[in-house]
Formats: structure tokens, C-alpha cells, sequence
């Protein structure tokens, strides 16, 4: 088996971003998952309550985030990683509480605009420290706003296998993974333990169970029952859809694509 894509979602729930190679750091893949918009009250926004999130596009280039919405062309915003603002805030990713700062008032103003409510772009501190559910993970492990795991991983293979089942294929992005492999049997990806993808080590510990952000049409931005009510007859445990596998990085360095994937036990 071998890594066939990368891909980094800088802003939870925005659009990501395909890269050749990337490195892990303390919370995964570098810049995953690191900003988020959140409401006046600090609770986290997704495609769950704005389905039109799925019209935001992001860059990356040396100096920050190049924000575009395929809705507005020629509207941008530019993040710099280095923050204009000391303001910080609390805010909320499902029942965790962490401090993050606010990036920029300017920011805030235009993607409310966008949004037509008061919003906020927070980032992660590379001191905050979100644990992983320990009933899943060792003391210790750590992750950035994303869901609950710092990285998913999908093969090819499954993907195809449910476009076999649908009327209608749908594509992999529905499910924003991080690492997409191919080279095996469907849902290879399921097995726990660890997995070694070229030279980074990495612990599969939970199967991801999904939700209505797979539904969503990226074109346009409506809900339908698919691919979940293909995937409930034969991808349902305990009334949940599982689709991939998350996983933990039990060491840093650089993932590329094309490196060379082993389950190790």
C-alpha cells in the first residue's frame, strides 16, 4: 500500500488544502485544523449549522492563510500567522474548553459579513493543550479543533467500493481526510494498532463516525440522505456510520505522498 494524498484543513470546516508533503508536529499534520470560526459565545461553527462553510476555499503560502469563497470571486481575506491581535477568548469544541486567540478584528468584520452574524477566527496556541478522549487514546495524546483526533485516514479502496453502491458517486472530499492510501482490500483502514506510513509511525484507535457535513453537495451546498443511508446498511455500529479511521502520531516528521504504508499489527 502507499500514500496517494495529503490534506491539511487549516480552518475547521473550510476548505483543505492538498500538499505533497507535510510535517506532524505536536497536534498532526502541520496547520491542520489550527483556526476555527466560532459565534459571540465561543461555540465552534461548521457545516452542520452553515452548509455554505462548503464554499470557502483556503491557500497556504510562507506568510499565513489566503481565504477565498467560490460564491463572492474576488472576495479574499490573508491571515498572517503572525496574529495582529493579543485579544484571546474561550471557545468550545464539542464539551472541550480552550483559550484561543483572536486573530484580527478586520477578519472578524469581513467573515461576518460573509456569514450574516457576528462572528470570530480564533487560533490555537502551540502552548493550548486539547486532550484526545482517553477512553480511546493514551494519557497524553493531543489534538487541535478538529472533531476529536488529530488525523483520518481513508483508503481509495472504500471510497470505490461505496461509489459501486450510489446512484450518484460521490467524491472523497465528503469526508476531509487527511491521508488517503490505496493499494488494499476495502476498509483496510479499519484495523486498530499501529500503521507506519513511510518512515512516521501513527495508532489507529477509533473507527470515525459520520455525520450530516457528508451529505452536503459542495457545488451547492444542499443536504441529502446520501451517501448516509447507503453507507447504514453495511457500515453501521451500535446506530453509528463508520467511514475511516483515526488515527494518533505517535512520532513527528515528514509525510509525503507516495511513501509506502504498513499495518504493523
Amino acid at each position: 500500500m502507499y500514500l496517494t494524498q495529503i490534506t491539511v484543513y487549516p480552518i475547521k470546516s473550510m476548505g483543505g488544502v492538498r500538499m505533497q508533503q507535510c510535517e506532524l508536529d505536536d497536534f498532526g499534520l502541520k496547520y491542520d485544523r489550527r483556526w476555527m470560526v466560532v459565534d459571540t459565545e465561543g461555540n465552534f461553527v461548521t457545516q452542520r449549522q452553515n452548509a455554505h462553510m462548503c464554499f470557502f476555499v483556503v491557500e497556504l503560502d510562507e506568510k499565513g492563510l489566503e481565504i477565498k469563497n467560490r460564491q463572492f470571486p474576488g472576495w479574499s481575506l490573508h491571515v498572517p500567522f503572525q496574529l495582529v491581535s493579543e485579544r484571546t477568548m474561550d471557545v468550545k469544541v464539542w464539551s472541550d474548553v480552550i483559550k484561543a486567540r483572536i486573530v484580527d478584528e478586520n477578519i472578524d468584520r469581513e467573515l461576518s459579513k460573509i456569514f450574516e452574524h457576528q462572528v470570530h477566527l480564533v487560533m490555537m496556541p502551540d502552548d493550548a493543550i486539547r486532550r484526545v478522549d482517553t477512553r480511546y487514546a493514551p494519557e497524553g495524546s493531543q489534538t487541535a479543533f478538529s472533531d476529536g483526533y488529530p488525523l483520518l485516514i481513508i483508503s481509495e479502496e472504500s471510497l470505490d467500493l461505496l461509489n459501486t453502491k450510489l446512484d450518484t458517486s460521490v467524491e472523497m472530499e465528503r469526508f476531509r481526510p487527511n491521508l488517503v492510501i490505496s493499494g488494499g482490500e476495502p476498509h483496510t483502514e479499519d484495523r486498530k494498532g499501529r500503521w507506519k506510513i513511510g518512515e512516521a509511525l501513527f495508532e489507529g484507535v477509533k473507527p470515525c463516525s459520520r455525520c450530516v457535513i457528508t451529505t452536503i453537495n459542495r457545488d451547492t451546498a444542499e443536504k441529502s440522505t446520501e451517501p448516509l443511508k447507503t453507507l447504514s446498511t453495511y457500515r453501521l455500529q451500535r446506530g453509528k456510520v463508520m467511514f475511516g479511521m483515526n488515527l494518533l502520531h505517535k512520532t513527528k516528521g515528514t509525510v509525503r505522498v507516495g511513501d509506502s504504508v504498513e499495518f504493523m499489527d
